[in-house]
């Protein structure tokens, strides 16, 4: 029995056919022994031939001259944002519904959505100078207990003041399956991070940290009981892993 470990960033670069021949080669043994991983990983195929299909053609048409002058002569719009912002939103939209139709499973449909939806709403807010957030840190207790009663579940902002965060304050989110929220945090030099929660994951016990790189955006994520967490910000991986661990240590005392 081939008991090396496998991890998720193989198993997506085998699905994409990114592997060399041997290490392709290992994987294929190890999913070979393993059918429901491998029918995750053909689902996987599945889905990036359908995303293909329906939209290559779409990414390989020219864009018109009067777009590439307008670019080159105006700075990008609020409208523009907001336009590009909508149009990232409906393609994670697509992903997660092609996800949950071909993959079995409430948490595998939900750790395949939990970074890409956190990565997004890290992207919106963490650059807003204004309105970074709906209720500020000064509400503190207020913010816990209204997050708490949207999501029905006990809530917490865990203290990053050990790591060199303060807490800015929350808001409230829309989600595939109901209300989100994100605290946001913020060190001396303006860094943020962002804590995303959603309460679509009932019933799964998977404690697993993951990550996942969206961009610029790093995402540490990990699905406990009734809640799935996402930390998200531009800091190295390392100094990720050092407040996700402070943050699952105050969620789990």
């Amino acid at each position: 029995m081939n008991s090396r470990p496998v991890s998720e960033e193989q198993l997506h670069a085998y699905a994409d056919g990114r592997l060399g021949a041997a290490e392709s080669m290992t994987v294929a043994s190890w999913l070979a022994e393993r059918p429901e991983v491998h029918e995750q990983v053909r689902a996987w195929r599945e889905q990036t031939a359908l995303l293909h299909g329906r939209f290559d053609a779409v990414m390989l048409e020219q864009v018109p001259p009067r777009l590439i002058n307008a670019g080159r002569h105006a700075p990008l719009s609020r409208t523009l944002r907001v336009a590009a912002v909508l149009a990232w939103l409906s393609i994670g939209g697509i992903v997660g519904f092609l996800v949950r139709g071909t993959i079995g499973g409430s948490g595998s449909t939900e750790l395949v959505t939990l970074p890409h939806e956190a990565a997004i709403a890290h992207a919106v807010y963490a650059p807003e100078v204004r309105h970074p957030v709906e209720v500020t840190a000064d509400q503190e207790q207020h913010l816990v207990t209204w997050l708490s009663k949207r999501l029905g579940t006990p809530v917490k902002a865990p203290s990053l003041r050990g790591e060199g965060y303060e807490l800015v304050g929350g808001r409230l989110l829309p989600g595939n399956a109901g209300p989100v929220a994100q605290f946001m945090y913020q060190d001396a030099r303006g860094q943020r991070l962002t804590l995303y929660l959603r309460t679509d994951a009932a019933g799964n016990r998977e404690t697993a940290f993951r990550f996942a790189q969206e961009g610029k955006v790093g995402v540490f994520y990990w699905l406990d009981g009734k809640l799935g967490y996402a930390l998200s910000g531009e800091q190295s991986k390392a100094d990720l892993m050092r407040v996700v661990d402070s943050v699952y240590r105050q969620l789990n005392p």
